[in-house]
């Protein structure tokens, strides 16, 4: 399966996100939509999986959760927006890693890039940084890569200036 990641759109779909997500099975956002709309978009490309962010509205919350836990080949899946940054986390996030022992962990609001494997609870811990043009980052970034059973392979990852 191809699975493309994003996270912080905030209200805006890169245009380079329609080809670079192209080809991939699904699409997982971490929070921080701006507007269902993102959504409805990406939806045009590959079913979406996502979760809402603390900046999102009522528009998003309604269709959303704050977390989803799901299975994807032989890998346990986690979505949220504020996790922590692999090395340290939050509440919430560390009772779903007690709980549902994620494989991989899927992280939004830092606005940061950050990929690791987490040796402590046994996970990859990956935040695709923020995809949107709102916020203190200086980078658009948003990933893609293949599961195959238990393989994660071919990460790809979109990176321009803001």
């Amino acid at each position: 399966m191809k699975i493309g990641v994003l996270s912080d759109t905030h209200g805006y779909l890169h245009p380079d996100s329609f080809r670079f997500f192209e080809k991939c099975d699904e699409i997982w956002h971490a929070g921080d939509i701006g507007n269902y709309d993102i959504i409805n978009e990406l939806q045009c490309i590959a079913p979406v999986k996502a979760v809402y962010g603390n900046c999102d509205d009522w528009d998003v919350r309604e269709h959303l959760t704050e977390s989803l836990v799901f299975d994807c080949q032989q890998h346990r899946i986690a979505l949220m927006h504020i996790v922590g940054n692999g090395n340290f986390y939050q509440g919430k996030a560390l009772q779903i890693i007690r709980d549902e022992k994620p494989t991989i962990f899927v992280a939004g609001h830092s606005h940061i890039l950050k990929i690791m494997h987490d040796e402590r609870n046994h996970l990859l811990f990956m935040n695709p940084g923020a995809a949107g043009r709102y916020g203190i980052h200086t980078r658009l970034t948003f990933l893609r890569f293949e599961i195959e059973d238990k393989v994660i392979k071919n990460l790809e990852i979109y990176d321009e200036p803001k």
